[in-house]
């Protein structure tokens, strides 16, 4: 029987709302962390299975979360491309080579690191209560191909806005390969008991209206389109952070089932100008969960109250930080528990 989150997903506007949150398995849980120093580096983490899966359930257990989201990383699509990747303590990832200095073509595919993403999605799948929704995820190509062309995160995406004004050619072969492979990664996530997936586009807020276009918007509908052909049972969340108005655009070019909204984004702008009763999630700012207290619960329930004529999925409206206390995250759970429309 589907639960709440996978109904409201599909477009039920139920009395109640279900919540998880972005980046829910991390580091501000202690029994993350203890397992995370056990197992080693994060792709260690990542790539053990039976661990990756116990991160993935942790916060179920201890929030009663509606959605499990799938720990792992964006950027193990462009290590199944070929690309190395690690991830250095106190710099974030590094892939190599960097597609601003060599070819796509000098990629070799390597399928078999996509093989345990599945696995833990798997165990997942066979360890949740039926209640809860499976969510698997991957990033758009536009973010993903930030990191590719760069080689780690940069703070304004200089290199790789300018490789796609420079050589649009060039640069449309790197989103194009990463969209083929992301449609695989996630049929594949979805065959494996992902109920919903989510692509994540963290930079999408670097582009110029045209550009989003052109490298947001049409590579996500591409993704969607070819994902619905295989798996149109599984609803696709899109999360475009820091579109801002090209949010509307976002959500009625791409088909994607229900929209993301980050936290810079006026709920009474959503909530009127996004196509009616289009399932919407977000969006509480991570650091007013951070700073807790009686303006976190007003303001939870101020974003409730302002999607209360449309489906709504309580979210934040970026990652939890590392920080939060667990006390702020149970005083979230009960303020959304307690709201009804």
């Amino acid at each position: 029987m589907p639960g709440l989150l996978l109904d409201t997903l599909k477009g039920t506007n139920a009395s109640h709302r279900p919540l998880w949150l972005m980046r829910q398995a991390g580091r501000y849980l202690p029994e993350y962390r203890a397992l995370r120093a056990e197992k080693g580096g994060f792709l260690n983490l990542v790539y053990d299975c039976e661990a990756a899966a116990e991160v993935t359930l942790q916060p179920i257990d201890r929030f009663g979360f509606d959605g499990a989201i799938l720990f792992s990383d964006i950027l193990i699509v462009p290590y199944a491309m070929g690309q190395d990747l690690q991830f250095l303590a106190g710099e974030g990832p590094h892939l190599s080579p960097r597609l601003a200095d060599a070819a796509l073509a000098s990629l070799e595919m390597v399928p078999e690191r996509l093989a345990p993403i599945y696995r833990t999605v798997e165990l997942c799948a066979a360890r949740l209560d039926p209640t809860k929704t499976m969510l698997g995820f991957a990033g758009s190509p536009w973010t993903v191909a930030t990191y590719m062309v760069n080689g780690e995160g940069s703070r304004d995406q200089h290199e790789t806005r300018a490789m796609a004004y420079g050589d649009p050619v060039a640069f449309k072969a790197i989103i194009d390969a990463i969209a083929n492979v992301t449609v695989e990664y996630l049929v594949g996530q979805a065959n494996a008991g992902a109920e919903a997936v989510q692509l994540f586009d963290s930079w999408a807020g670097s582009l110029a209206p045209d550009e989003f276009e052109r490298w947001v918007i049409a590579p996500n509908a591409g993704i969607v389109d070819r994902f619905k052909a295989q798996r149109p049972d599984v609803p696709v969340i899109g999360f475009p952070k820091g579109s801002g108005e090209k949010l509307v655009a976002y959500a009625r070019e791409t088909g994607v089932d229900a929209v993301g909204v980050d936290e810079t984004v006026d709920p009474v702008w959503a909530a009127r100008e996004l196509p009616a009763n289009m399932p919407v999630q977000g969006n509480l700012d991570p650091l007013l969960l951070l700073a807790g207290g009686r303006r976190m619960t007003d303001r939870a329930r101020f974003v409730l109250d302002c999607f209360a004529d449309r489906p709504h999925v309580f979210n934040l409206g970026h990652g939890i930080g590392k920080e939060t206390p667990i006390t702020h995250v149970e005083e979230l759970v009960a303020t959304v528990r307690s709201w009804s429309r």
